[in-house]
């Protein structure tokens, strides 16, 4: 049999999630259930009152509001089926559904990154530009931003995973993690991942680099504006907008890297 017809031979993987720690497993399973729950109610009431309140259509609250939709995609594309060996021990997905976990998984986390850099561009023209920021940041522009940020993710895993999809895949096929993760899924490759491994590393820290130095570059425009507005009621007062953004910020760059 030809190497292109034995590319997918293994049909299905198994997940073996936290093997040292089954007699937890229900504690694990009510905790994550727990924190599971309370991300998607969150970003859930965030998202109804953004758009129920016309006070908060603003490109902030539009952006909030995009965010909190990301968040609870990310998070559904691995939590449900943790949560699911956990309490049923169903530790098995097929390859086709693990490929398609991973790509949502790195798309939507690269989507992150851009729409958090984005993010901070609206701060840095809200706070530096603000007689511009109307004309500039109008609702087209958002939605444009925001279309772009999450284009752009699905764009970066793309590449990566064409290179996957071609590797041969005949086993083992007992993954060393409780999602499909790329690292843990390239170890079970048959073929030669060295240049899969390069690209990714590459797109990962493309990804996280260009959006990070983005970041970094507008709050520090945003810091030398704010020093220089007398009184620190006005300081805190331009600086407060920021504060939510630099926390969900600090939170998922030091959790990623």
């Amino acid at each position: 049999m030809s190497d292109s017809n034995e590319t997918f031979l293994v049909t299905e993987v198994v997940l073996l999630g936290f093997p040292e720690l089954c007699h937890l497993h229900g504690l694990l399973f009510g905790s994550f259930l727990t924190i599971y729950i309370v991300t998607i109610l969150e970003n859930l009431v965030i998202t109804v009152v953004i758009r129920a309140s016309h006070q908060l259509h603003t490109p902030m609250y539009f952006f909030l509001a995009d965010l909190s939709v990301l968040e609870t995609l990310y998070t559904s594309v691995t939590v449900p089926k943790l949560l699911a060996g956990l309490l049923v021990q169903a530790k098995t997905i097929s390859f086709s559904g693990c490929l398609t976990q991973l790509f949502l998984f790195l798309s939507l986390a690269s989507s992150e990154c851009f729409l958090l850099a984005t993010m901070a561009c609206d701060r840095y023209l809200a706070i530096c530009h603000p007689l511009r920021y109307s004309a500039i940041m109008d609702s087209r522009m958002c939605l444009h931003l925001a279309l772009s940020a999450w284009l752009g993710g699905f764009l970066a895993s793309f590449v990566s995973m064409a290179l996957i999809s071609h590797l041969s895949f005949c086993g083992p096929n007992v993954l060393n993690h409780f999602f499909c993760d790329i690292s843990p899924l390239l170890q079970l490759s048959c073929s030669d991942t060295t240049a899969t491994e390069i690209l990714d590393f590459v797109a990962a820290v493309a990804v996280l680099m260009t959006s990070l130095l983005v970041i970094m570059v507008s709050y520090a425009h945003i810091l030398a504006m704010v020093l220089r507005i007398p009184g620190g009621a006005g300081r805190w007062k331009a600086f407060s907008t920021c504060a939510s953004h630099l926390v969900v910020v600090a939170i998922f760059y030091t959790t990623t890297i």
